[in-house]
């Protein structure tokens, strides 16, 4: 299914190249596309909110979620958008077959995908050793976005660090991107659990309907506690023609990166406006969970990306992997002392 999948967006990316592949935006102006409004892609909301955008000298033009990664590369691709957000994999299966792909900025450097255990979960406790938490996970129902997704290579990861297999040892249910339909699934029993990006732990545990079980960026997982994940990324034909553009746009991230770090007392007010469905528990939950997962800058380290490649490499989300050097473009390459 995985290959299946691999193959299918080559081929929507390969069309979507016949295209103009050049900005169709003016001089001053960036088309910035994104998956959705997941927590990944907060910064661009506060950086916009805030204008900063406009006070680096960028203008920001059409801003459409466009509901997938693979839609999102192949815009990009397509010069309909001049830079898009999503996660690390979306910009390595562009790489695939365009070898100019180049990181833009880095949004989240941690995994931000979490397993949820249902309220009457019967299973060890979260404070069990790791292995003893996935080894329970056998044999259940799991709740994921959609097969090749990174929430189903979550499960793939944890059952492979165990000798399981995702494929066989577990039953994945598909559920769509919906917090409401994830959420509603555990809560009426259709799943034991789910593999799902934030905060859709914070919004079960704020609703009754479940626990947060194995955190990624919580540090659950040895050696994985750091990985490039939530990306800005673009080609290095658009970056060539859009480079003041690029670079103000770049210079208003690390701002708005900067104030969720340093100024936590306006995340929650800011939260609210950016997703009025989450639960203000919720947010209240998500402000020191987001200090920890905002980078310092919106550069890469090598042990960032090269643990990310791991991941693809290890899970088979991603069959040809690029070197740290061929994505992250020398102003973004960040020494791992900062």
């Amino acid at each position: 299914m995985k290959r299946l999948l691999a193959a299918l967006l080559v081929l929507v990316l390969t069309a979507a190249g016949c295209a103009s592949r050049t900005s169709t935006t003016p001089p001053g102006v960036l088309n910035v596309g994104q998956i959705s409004n997941s927590i990944a892609f907060f910064p661009l909301f506060i950086a916009e909110k805030k204008g900063y955008f406009a006070q680096e000298g960028v203008k920001l033009g059409d801003r459409p979620r466009l509901g997938t990664g693979a839609k999102v590369a192949a815009a990009l691709k397509s010069g309909s958008i001049d830079v898009g957000a999503g996660v690390l994999t979306d910009a390595l299966n562009l790489a695939r077959i365009d070898d100019g792909t180049q990181l833009v900025a880095n949004l989240v450097d941690k995994y931000y995908v979490d397993i949820i255990v249902s309220e009457n979960w019967d299973g060890p406790p979260v404070s069990a050793p790791l292995d003893e938490r996935i080894r329970a996970l056998k044999g259940k129902k799991i709740g994921i976005t959609g097969p090749g997704s990174g929430t189903e290579a979550l499960v793939t990861y944890l059952f492979q660090r165990v000798g399981m297999r995702s494929d066989t040892d577990v039953e994945l249910v598909n559920l769509g991107a919906k917090a409401t339909s994830a959420i509603g699934a555990l809560k009426a029993g259709r799943v034991d659990a789910l593999s799902f990006f934030q905060p859709i732990a914070q919004q079960a545990e704020a609703a009754g309907a479940g626990n947060l079980y194995i955190s990624p960026s919580r540090g659950d997982i040895p050696g994985f506690e750091k990985t490039a994940h939530g990306v800005v990324f673009t080609t290095q034909k658009l970056m060539d023609k859009k480079s003041k553009e690029i670079a103000a746009f770049q210079r208003a991230i690390a701002r708005a990166e900067a104030d969720i770090r340093e100024r936590p007392e306006e995340i929650p007010g800011l939260l609210a406006e950016y997703n009025k469905a989450t639960d203000p528990a919720a947010r209240e939950a998500l402000v020191p969970i987001l200090r920890e997962e905002v980078p310092d800058q919106i550069g890469f380290t090598r042990e960032a990306i090269d643990t990310a490649l791991e991941f693809h490499r290890t899970t088979g989300l991603v069959e040809r992997l690029p070197r740290y050097e061929e994505i992250v473009p020398p102003n973004l390459r960040v020494s791992e002392k900062g």
